[in-house]
């Protein structure tokens, strides 16, 4: 493949801490490309890990030029990992797939085929998920359908990142500043023709998940936060309501004291109704301040990476 030729297809897989699978996973997705075009390109990009998954990428490129790595200078988060492998990609079709084998390289002919129907997009959807807790999944679950039902953008069920789109797709998602990432809402929003493949996703080769509670929270909130405004509508309708609560309250006090001659005494319903109350504030402020607080991040204008090594040339880094 010439350097200066964009290949047929470019395969982004963000890799951190995957040393043990690194071999096996070069192997299958050369198979598994192969069997559409011998003209691709797989883009890895090293997600600041701690372990030998950097020099594994080196040994894998010696022997195989059509393997590019980006390395971070530090660890910026799967969304962005896998933005920097969109930016830097050169494919006229280009796929996302993880890097811990769940999903399984040898469905991507299957989505290149539908492709070739004429989808810009063709995304896996999970039909089973393997090696997964109870809880995971049902959290999981749950919030698909919650943010399915709070958005206004037809963002699939049960889906990742595991999918293929049309180089068109990419050169959008460039135009798209957030730094909160989250992409299958950003492609979903653009609304271009989409279809689906069903797999069964596969428990972990080797370790543990990367993606820990608190990166599944982040990850839902970016979403969340970018594609509806439901949870400041929500803060204003409980302020509203409790509001009004405690009008009706103050009123019946003062019915009780001048008219049933009765006065309301209690330190308890007086801690409890304050209690309440400042819990609503609270909340209030801190939906109100998740919002801020991407707005701050948007505004500070800063890289949204930064690449330490590489060999693809003139690599990008907005």
């Amino acid at each position: 493949m010439e350097e200066n030729k964009s290949p047929v297809l470019s395969v982004v897989i963000p890799v951190f801490n995957e040393q043990e699978i690194l071999g096996e996973l070069h192997e299958r997705l050369v198979k598994s490309v192969s069997g559409i075009t011998e003209d691709f390109e797989l883009v890895f990009v090293d997600d600041g890990s701690h372990d030998r998954t950097f020099q594994r990428l080196i040994q894998i490129t010696q022997s195989d030029p059509r393997v590019r790595y980006i390395r971070f200078s530090r660890n910026f988060g799967h969304q962005i990992a896998v933005t920097a492998g969109l930016d830097n990609c050169r494919g006229k079709v280009i796929v996302i797939i993880d890097g811990d084998l769940q999903d399984p390289p040898e469905l991507i002919p299957e989505l290149y085929s539908k492709y070739k129907e004429g989808y810009k997009v063709v995304y896996a959807r999970r039909r089973k998920r393997k090696g997964e807790t109870f809880f995971k999944k049902f959290t999981a679950k749950i919030f698909y359908r919650l943010l399915k039902r709070i958005t206004s953008v037809d963002i699939p069920l049960d889906t990742g990142d595991f999918r293929l789109v049309d180089r068109e797709i990419v050169e959008y998602l460039k135009k798209m500043p957030e730094q909160n990432k989250f992409l299958r809402g950003q492609i979903a929003w653009m609304g271009f023709s989409q279809t689906f493949v069903e797999f069964e996703r596969d428990s972990r080769k080797t370790g543990k998940t990367q993606y820990s509670l608190r990166k599944m929270f982040r990850l839902a909130m970016d979403g969340i936060t970018a594609f509806s405004d439901t949870p400041l509508k929500f803060a204003t309708t409980i302020g509203f309501f409790v509001s009004l609560m405690a009008f009706v309250i103050i009123l019946y006090a003062l019915f009780s004291h001048f008219v049933l001659n009765r006065t309301i005494t209690g330190w308890t319903s007086l801690i409890i109704s304050t209690m309440f109350i400042g819990g609503i504030q609270l909340l209030a402020i801190g939906i109100i301040g998740e919002y801020i607080s991407r707005i701050n991040t948007n505004m500070r204008n800063r890289p949204l990476y930064i690449i330490e090594q590489t060999n693809i040339e003139k690599a990008q880094t907005e």
